[in-house]
């Protein structure tokens, strides 16, 4: 069995031979070493403890019979309390009950001594392929419920021509892309392409950072152990494991808290994230794909964005083109997306005559490709394009126009915000996708514009 098929990358996987004999960490040493770069060898369960405190190993290959303290006594402990390494246990004094007892402990495998080379390296690769599979089923998971509609871009203009050739071109590289634009351009595709097009074996595994609590950004991203906060009932991987050999994608990057902007920084520079709850450190092999709809400069120039991990996450920028700078898309785009929402809803496509396509392509789309998505599916849903939506939505665009001379654009972005959550009643998940933020940068900014309105206690004495 070829081992490079077993994981997306062998080369980043660690092993920890744990024998008495010091013949049999010598042979196994050598063996292991051609296929990874990390693997070291301990006489007990005390030495063992020793290594693992500088890092994790993933594979563990352990006799059961050791002085002291036996392996299968400290696997089981591990279990308990740390995030789980595949273990691979030895013995000379098999019998039924003994392989059953390794079972329970959370075996992966169990070889008898003496044994062949062959048979413990294919024990290996058994352990690398369960490995890569229980990442390809999370991922796949993640997938289905981001029900991602496709990796290539729709259209032939010149704007969305110069962006096709820019990925393909940076994405067989590991460099890191910082990709802009505007809400609903299509960024997590652009990012989904460039993995797509790249050399890259692993994961393509996407995070929205805005979407996620900040008290649980760094668990999400590097893992946790058992008992390491609140709720964590179990030790669980982060992110950046499951992207081990592959792409992690940060959107909404710029709604990263600076604390967690600092410790990001560091497993990129240090190529290793450390879990939450845990001193031991698991290397990585990750290329970084950030996006964000924010000047990210200006973040920076306010002292919201770290300047050290700005330069280090844009090594490349890309910037997507709004929808109305690439009119000439939208026929095409129409027809995708109609193709597509019928065969989903179960319903008839409608044939949108020359006048709606028209009317389409002179519109501002201030959604860009979400909302020319979100409309196709009204119409299907409705049967007809809806009477006097564009109208509607030109008449707000110029209404707002007239009336903002001389607002900052905080007020104008506030001004919108609220107005989109009075058209959907209140519903800030509703008003968030059609605004295209995560709910929680929506009820953050709520926030603090009420914060901003309460009056001072010193206000209050003197009315």
């Amino acid at each position: 069995m070829d081992s490079n098929k077993s994981d997306s990358n062998p080369m980043a996987v660690s092993v920890l031979v744990v024998d008495d004999e010091p013949g049999m960490c010598s042979f196994l040493n050598k063996a292991l070493q051609k296929k990874f770069a990390l693997v070291e060898t301990a006489g007990s369960v005390e030495e063992a403890e020793e290594l693992r405190k500088r890092c994790h190993f993933d594979l563990l290959i352990v006799d059961i019979k050791l002085p002291g303290r036996s392996g299968m006594e400290w696997h089981e402990a591990l279990q308990q309390t740390e995030r789980s390494s595949d273990v691979i246990f030895m013995t000379a004094y098999a019998d039924l009950e003994t392989a059953i007892q390794a079972l329970r402990a959370g075996a992966s495998d169990f070889i008898l001594k003496p044994f062949r080379l062959e048979q413990m390296m294919n024990a290996v690769d058994r352990c690398l392929e369960r490995r890569a599979m229980a990442r390809t089923n999370f991922v796949l998971q993640r997938e289905v419920e981001s029900a991602f509609p496709t990796t290539s871009m729709i259209g032939n203009s010149p704007a969305i021509y110069q962006v096709q050739e820019v990925i393909h071109r940076v994405a067989p590289t590991p460099s890191a892309v910082m990709i802009e634009g505007e809400s609903g351009t299509g960024k997590e595709l652009a990012a989904r392409m460039l993995h797509q097009f790249s050399s890259r074996r692993g994961a393509f595994v996407p995070i929205n950072c805005g979407a996620v609590s900040p008290d649980l950004l760094e668990a999400e991203l590097f893992g946790h152990t058992k008992g390491s906060f609140t709720g964590a009932i179990k030790a669980r991987d982060g992110l950046f494991n499951f992207a081990n050999g592959g792409t992690l994608f940060l959107d909404e990057v710029g709604e990263m808290p600076l604390l967690m902007q600092a410790k990001l920084l560091r497993a990129l520079e240090q190529k290793a994230v450390r879990p939450v709850g845990s001193e031991q450190e698991i290397n990585i092999d990750v290329r970084i794909i950030a996006a964000t709809n924010r000047q990210l400069k200006e973040e920076v120039a306010a002292g919201r964005f770290r300047e050290d991990l700005y330069y280090r996450l844009n090594v490349l920028s890309i910037t997507l083109p709004p929808l109305r700078d690439r009119r000439e898309d939208i026929p095409e785009l129409i027809h995708h997306f109609s193709n597509k929402l019928a065969h989903e809803l179960s319903l008839p496509a409608i044939p949108f005559s020359h006048d709606d396509l028209k009317e389409m392509q002179h519109y501002h789309w201030p959604g860009n490709i979400r909302e020319l998505k979100n409309l196709i599916e009204r119409c299907i849903l409705l049967g007809k394009l809806p009477a006097d939506y564009f109208r509607e939505q030109s008449a707000d665009v110029a209404k707002a126009g007239a009336s903002f001379a001389g607002w900052s654009m905080e007020a104008v972005e506030k001004h919108h915000i609220l107005l989109t959550l009075e058209q959907h009643k209140g519903n800030k998940s509703s008003a968030a996708r059609d605004l295209g933020v995560s709910r929680k940068t929506l009820d953050r900014k709520l926030s603090n514009w009420a914060a901003a309105e309460e009056p001072s206690p010193e206000c209050e004495l003197s009315l």
